[in-house]
Formats: C-alpha cells, sequence, structure tokens
C-alpha cells in the first residue's frame, strides 16, 4: 500500500516519537536518518517532557501503577484511572523509543524505593496482575534488569486456553482475555527482543494461538465480535485491545522471528482484522480518534476525538503495507 504524499509530510512533521518510526516502518528511510531521529526523542518533545517529570526517587507521581496517595483521595472515585505514575510512564518512554541510558540510574532507584500498590512488593518482582507484569518484565529488559524470575511467572499463569486473564488471579475468571491476552504477548516478545533470552516463546505461541483461533476479534463459542472495542482504535490505548493493535503486535513478531508466516506469508487468520483496519482509513489516508481513555495524563500526546491522529495513522499504515507486501508475494508465487 502506497503512502500519499500529504500524509508522509504530516507523519515526518510530527514530534520525533512518531516521526522517526515514520521513517523506518513506512518510508523506508536510511537507518543513519531515522536513528539520528530516535536520539531526539529524550530531549525533544514527547519524551523530553515526560522526562522532566520524574520524581527524584526515580519514579513518577511518587508511586507504581497508581499515583501516591490516589486510594485516599477524591480522583479514586473518578472515572477511568490516572496514567502518569511510574508504570505508565516507563512503558511510554520505551515505546516512544528512548534510550535506556536517558534514564540514568532509574532501575536502581526503583529497585531500591519502589513497591506496589499490591501487598507492597517490590517493584522489579512484579506483582499478580498479568498486565502490570507484561509492562515491568518489558521495561525491566529494557533498563537492563534481571527480571529473569518475572518472565518465569507467565508460563506458570497462563490459563487452560492458551492465554491470560487479569481476573484470574482474583478467582473471577477461568477463561483468558483479549485485553491481557495481547499485552502478554507485547510484554514476552519486547523482553526476548532485549534480553535473547527465548525462554518464553512457547508461552507466546500458545498466546497467539489464542488470538488467532479467534480471528483477531470473533468469540470461540458463538463466532460473534468479542466486543465494540476491537474497532475502537485510540491512542494511548493503554491496556485496551483493539484489532490495530493486536496486528501491529503481530508484525512485529514476524519481523522478529518469523511469527504467524508459512512460507513468508501472514497466517489467513488475520485476514478479516486487516479489513477491519483498512474499513477504518479515511480516504485521505489517515485513521481517526476515537474515545481517548478516561483519566489523567501529564499531558496530551494525541488529537481529541474524531480528528486525525497521526500514530493511528503510524500503526494502521505500516500494518497495512506490511499485509499488502506479503499478499503481492503470494499473488506472484500463484
Amino acid at each position: 500500500m502506497d503512502i500519499d504524499e500529504d500524509v508522509a509530510t504530516w507523519l515526518l512533521e510530527a514530534d520525533p516519537a512518531i516521526c522517526w518510526q515514520a521513517q523506518r516502518d513506512v518510508l523506508d528511510a536510511a537507518p543513519v536518518d531515522w536513528q539520528a531521529t530516535r536520539s531526539r526523542v529524550a530531549t525533544e518533545g514527547f519524551g523530553a517532557a515526560l522526562l522532566a517529570r520524574q520524581d527524584p526517587e526515580g519514579t513518577w507521581a511518587g508511586g507504581a501503577f497508581f499515583p501516591a496517595g490516589f486510594f485516599e483521595s477524591p480522583e479514586a472515585g473518578s472515572p477511568g484511572q490516572p496514567w502518569v505514575a511510574t508504570t505508565w510512564a516507563l512503558k511510554d518512554l520505551r515505546e516512544w523509543g528512548v534510550d535506556a541510558a536517558a534514564l540514568g540510574d532509574t532501575a536502581q532507584k526503583l529497585d531500591a524505593d519502589c513497591r506496589w500498590d499490591y501487598d507492597d512488593l517490590p517493584y522489579w518482582g512484579g506483582e499478580v496482575d498479568v498486565c502490570i507484569n507484561s509492562f515491568t518484565l518489558a521495561a525491566g529488559a529494557w533498563l537492563g534488569v534481571d527480571v529473569s524470575a518475572l518472565a518465569a511467572w507467565f508460563p506458570a499463569h497462563r490459563l487452560d486456553d492458551g492465554g491470560w486473564n487479569c481476573e484470574a488471579e482474583e478467582g473471577d475468571s477461568v477463561r483468558s482475555s483479549f485485553h491481557s491476552t495481547l499485552n502478554a504477548l507485547r510484554g514476552m516478545l519486547a523482553y526476548e527482543r532485549e534480553t535473547g533470552d527465548s525462554s518464553l516463546r512457547e508461552a507466546r505461541r500458545s498466546g497467539e494461538e489464542y488470538l488467532l483461533s479467534r480471528r483477531l476479534a470473533f468469540r470461540a463459542t458463538s463466532g460473534e465480535l468479542v466486543g465494540p472495542f476491537v474497532t475502537r482504535f485510540v491512542y494511548p490505548n493503554r491496556h485496551r485491545y483493539s484489532v490495530l493493535a493486536a496486528l501491529d503486535y503481530f508484525r512485529e513478531a514476524a519481523l522478529f522471528d518469523g511469527t504467524g508466516l508459512a512460507d513468508g506469508r501472514p497466517d489467513v487468520r488475520m485476514a478479516e482484522a486487516i479489513e477491519m483496519v483498512r474499513a477504518a482509513r479515511q480516504p485521505d489516508g489517515r485513521w481517526l480518534q476515537t474515545t481517548p481513555l478516561p483519566g489523567r495524563t501529564w499531558f496530551d500526546v494525541d488529537v481529541p476525538e474524531g480528528e486525525p491522529s497521526r500514530w493511528l495513522t503510524l500503526f494502521g499504515t505500516r500494518v497495512l503495507q506490511w499485509w499488502d507486501a506479503t499478499a503481492g508475494r503470494r499473488r506472484r508465487r500463484r
């Protein structure tokens, strides 16, 4: 899929966190060019602004998953949750492409002083929620922490159907969740990319099969759409599932180790999800923001609902380019 020249220029005019990914993934820029743009993320725009909010103790907003004092504050009764504490900040900085060296001794400070809201557990050991643990696994690997013990948590807590569910540890579910499973997959892939440790690959394959067997969008029991969230594309999506987020994962995994590919072709069970992404593309080649998740943020990193989103356009374009390129190979081989 070709990208419109106006859309390409629009992406290149974006924050460095978006621009370098557009250069690398959509516009096929030379490594020297996108690497130079990526190096600016820690000193300009979103990355620099979020780094400037870090506490002297290494945390953000004084807390691990929630800000310090959250549960005693009026904010605890507000819709959603605040997205300003340490786990969310690390997730954003890593995904935006900030070099781990820009965080200095953050990992050591968190190890010494940061505890989870759940049972006051030490930060790098994780806790009981699979989504939280996936974010922590990825962040720890990125910052050079030995999180191998946390990595072993994932296969040990996989459910019988091959995926994960944040509610399972409380005994509220024995079935996997699309949201939790995708977050687990993203964390495990990031861990393997950063460390080279492939011990989670079998667990990752089972989670991928859980989603693929449901064609990324449908219930195994009835074949109905699992929920409207699958086509509600939003940035930041935080922990929420969509077919766009799932396809972006499968694209990344395929480029890393051939996940979901057979003879260079992607698994056909992704095809319906691909068409959902394609259908959301506007005539001008952009994707629109849907309803942002409620909750306090440090600052806006995307547009209001209904406006063209650079983030979503980046993700949608690179997913369709990847799919269409492999589909082209499939047609030529017939």
